[in-house]
């Protein structure tokens, strides 16, 4: 059999399922932590509405190990070698104009496992939230080798280079900027579906309690906040599920010195934790599983990459200040929230002391920004996604047609 030809159809019809409902492959990426939540909370909602999903990893697919190679790489770049990561994001997947390198030739190396995993899953649709499986599906599909289309959820605030591939069929966006920059950059069909958080985060704090998936809860967090410092505003300070930042101690120092109490998200980074164990008015922790609950307890949230941990705060109705973001696209996500309105970009620690005495304190400056947070949450991703696919079913897209 000859391989595909430039004159392959870019859109091959959907076939039709014999099932009423409609099933979803979501390609994540075990890149901290952030994909696999939004890809976990993507199944959730599907199988609630009655319809299928599964995750599958973009590096578990990779041969030779690359993906693990891929991973260690980019963890110790952000935690040890910042410069590093940040040269790399200028070349690779920063926007802006000129021919650049991209990552089509290594997430073509998926190709084949991608295509099986699709077809003995009879997906109907394919939904990368990692901008690797972004550029794999808009390969296959530029290609004819995907017969089922592709619905990419950027998940970040900030659209670099590796998001946008002309191939894939759909974006789904955070904001309608973003959506129009996918536009501009693809051609292709982009809308906005807002965040991607658990419904525990948009719950009312009051009923928070009955709804948070395990303890302690937002009366026990607050319990344990009164009994470390008592008095003090608890502003969590986010370090991703690596716990990377730059000068995290520093920042505690800060917090400490005025007033404030840190909650400290060290994730995984054991190292980090014991540092901080046994400081004064000081809450180092390690993994949290009641994020909900954690989140409505405290009074604000210090980011450094605009991630899922941001947008889980803003849901929960708590006040976002990006403070020192690690390089590349947190610097850059970090640097988008704040010009869209729904957070601060404090560039020193006098502006970030600012920055938390007006957000934390009851006021208007707390409820606009809770509100502007708030106004983001615009749609449900999956019903975004099923009906698109609901709509190409009926109406297929003509071989002719680009995205």
């Amino acid at each position: 059999m000859r391989p595909p030809s430039s004159s392959a159809p870019r859109r091959p019809a959907i076939p039709r399922a014999s099932r009423a409902g409609r099933c979803l492959l979501v390609v994540s990426a075990s890149m901290g932590a952030g994909h696999d939540t939004v890809a976990a909370e993507l199944v959730r909602r599907a199988r609630e509405r009655g319809d299928d999903a599964l995750i599958v990893d973009v590096l578990a697919l990779l041969p030779y190990g690359l993906g693990g190679a891929l991973r260690r790489f980019y963890r110790g770049s952000v935690r040890h070698f910042p410069w590093v990561y940040a040269v790399l994001y200028r070349l690779f997947l920063r926007p802006g104009a000129g021919r650049r390198p991209g990552g089509t030739p290594l997430a073509r190396l998926a190709g084949g496992r991608l295509r099986e995993l699709a077809e003995r899953s009879g997906a109907d649709v394919v939904v990368p939230v990692f901008h690797l499986g972004a550029q794999l599906t808009g390969h296959l599909r530029a290609r004819g080798l995907l017969p089922v289309p592709s619905v990419v959820l950027v998940i970040d605030f900030a659209v670099h280079r590796q998001w946008l591939h002309p191939g894939n069929d759909h974006h789904l966006c955070l904001t309608e900027q973003a959506a129009r920059e996918v536009r501009e950059s693809t051609g292709g069909s982009a809308w906005t579906c807002g965040p991607v958080v658990a419904p525990e985060f948009l719950a009312d704090p009051a009923t928070a309690d009955t709804s948070a998936p395990s303890p302690p809860g937002v009366a026990g967090w607050r319990e344990l906040f009164d009994r470390t410092g008592p008095g003090r505003p608890a502003v969590v300070l986010s370090a991703g599920a690596w716990g990377v930042g730059t000068h995290l101690e520093a920042t505690v120092r800060i917090l400490t010195d005025h007033g404030f109490l840190p909650v400290v998200l060290c994730g995984d980074n054991e190292r980090l934790r014991r540092e901080l164990s046994g400081t004064p008015d000081v809450v180092p922790l390690g993994w949290v599983t009641d994020m909900p609950g954690l989140l409505h307890a405290a009074r604000a949230l210090i980011d450094n990459a605009a991630g899922q941990t941001a947008v889980q705060a803003l849901a929960a109705g708590l006040p976002v200040v990006g403070y020192r973001p690690i390089p590349g696209h947190g610097a850059d996500g970090v640097r988008r929230m704040a010009a869209l309105g729904v957070s601060d970009l404090a560039e020193d620690g006098t502006a970030l002391l600012g920055a938390l005495r007006r957000l934390t304190a009851p006021g208007r400056a707390r409820r606009d920004r809770i509100a502007a947070g708030h106004a983001l949450f615009t749609d449900d991703a999956v019903a975004r996604v099923t009906a698109l696919v609901d709509a190409e079913r009926a109406h297929p897209v003509r071989p002719s047609a680009h995205p």
